[in-house]
């Protein structure tokens, strides 16, 4: 959190004139600070129509500047239709399936700030939104439809159809937010590694996703796949977690299932015998839990797409389940609610073709005055339901706690 203390201790006029406007702005945090995006020339609405063409429109671009690239997310539904997955009728609230942006405009928060843009006035109008909680926070299912949802997903575990699926359930709230404080408040608390914020005229989304679905630089691509989760408590601190994942046979099988998986995934787009695990089975700490974590890393193939590697790599395996396919095709035959923004993916994409993107969970989208946050936990062969469905509220928690 050293990044984000510096950052407030030092007062920007420019940042706190954007902060107080009525700009779209996104916000990302990064290894060692945040950038911050604005002032976008383009923004594509991503559809069945356009996805393809918006992928491969990469293929043809060229890096010049910082502001060569694209900014934004992949929707959950929007993943599917890549693979060829149908989505049976689910209730929507007709969010985007997927938004990118084109900035003009990046500042880099470091030790020191850097504005790069291609903007020579910048202009601002004043704006102040107050957080409104108009509702309290409700569950969309209960345990008792949780349960029903559980029996039959560990039917076809035993039936051998898939070896791990997650049960998504959502908290959903009457509000609007601020969503500049929100996601400042949530850095001090619970600054994750792939933590972002979006503000756009009609929506806005504050994260504190954990996890890294991919880097690429160059040929070289990465993942860090998160299975096993353990909350804190004051016996509990990084060593005591690594012995309870260790001596953990659930939280071991459903670790090692995901990580074979990812691997299978980035061999896919990789010359052979080049994926390899660089750091094994390592806990990583947040407010509220533990995460049991793996990093994998690879060697791409020569004329390996864009569009490749997000279809290989995209839904993350570690928050639908293993195998992917047929788990996304039982899940969606069983979720009666559009997943939105939840299990896809947040980052960026160069004009050089490099690019970074999380899963995007521990989220809050706002979109119609309805805040909505989802979790999700795997099942595997030896999970208890109550286990799992309480482990859902740990994984919102620090989130509910920004709307008190």
């Amino acid at each position: 959190m050293k990044d984000h203390k510096s950052h407030k201790l030092k007062f920007n006029p420019y940042l706190e004139k954007l902060y107080q406007s009525d700009k779209p702005l996104i916000i990302y945090k990064v290894d060692n600070g945040y950038d911050i995006y604005t002032d976008f020339s383009k923004k594509i609405n991503l559809s069945k129509n356009n996805i393809h063409k918006f992928l491969n429109s990469f293929e043809k671009t060229k890096y010049k500047k910082e502001t060569d690239q694209y900014v934004g997310f992949f929707g959950y539904e929007i993943l599917n239709y890549l693979l060829g997955i149908k989505i049976s009728k689910q209730s929507k609230n007709g969010f985007y399936k997927g938004v990118f942006y084109k900035p003009e405009t990046i500042i880099k928060i470091r030790d020191n700030i850097s504005i790069f843009s291609n903007k020579r006035k910048q202009e601002f109008n004043n704006y102040f939104k107050p957080t409104k909680i108009l509702s309290p926070f409700k569950l969309n299912i209960k345990y008792q439809k949780y349960k029903k949802i559980f029996d039959i997903f560990s039917k076809k575990i035993r039936q051998g159809e898939t070896y791990q699926i997650k049960i998504c359930t959502k908290y959903r709230n009457k509000s609007s937010i601020n969503p500049i404080n929100f996601f400042w408040r949530l850095m001090k608390s619970n600054a994750s590694p792939e933590s972002f914020m979006i503000r756009d005229k009609n929506y806005s989304i504050v994260s504190c996703s954990p996890e890294t679905l991919l880097l690429k630089k160059g040929n070289k691509i990465i993942t860090k796949p998160i299975a096993g989760t353990l909350r804190k408590s004051k016996k509990t601190n990084r060593s005591s977690a690594l012995k309870f994942f260790r001596n953990n046979s659930k939280e071991t099988k459903e670790h090692n299932m995901i990580v074979d998986m990812e691997r299978s995934d980035l061999s896919r787009v990789c010359i052979p015998g080049t994926v390899k695990i660089d750091k094994e089975k390592y806990v990583e700490e947040y407010r509220h839990l533990f995460h049991y974590v793996t990093t994998i890393s690879g060697s791409l193939l020569k004329g390996m797409t864009i569009k490749n590697i997000i279809k290989s790599m995209m839904p993350g395996g570690s928050v639908i389940g293993c195998p992917k396919v047929r788990t996304l095709e039982l899940l969606n035959q069983q979720e009666k609610e559009n997943r939105n923004i939840f299990t896809g993916s947040f980052g960026y994409i160069k004009f050089n073709k490099d690019m970074r993107f999380n899963i995007i969970i521990r989220s809050i989208l706002n979109y119609k005055n309805t805040s909505e946050i989802s979790a999700a936990s795997g099942v595997v062969l030896d999970s208890a339901a109550k286990k799992e469905f309480n482990e859902n509220f740990i994984k919102a928690k620090s989130l509910l706690e920004l709307f008190k």
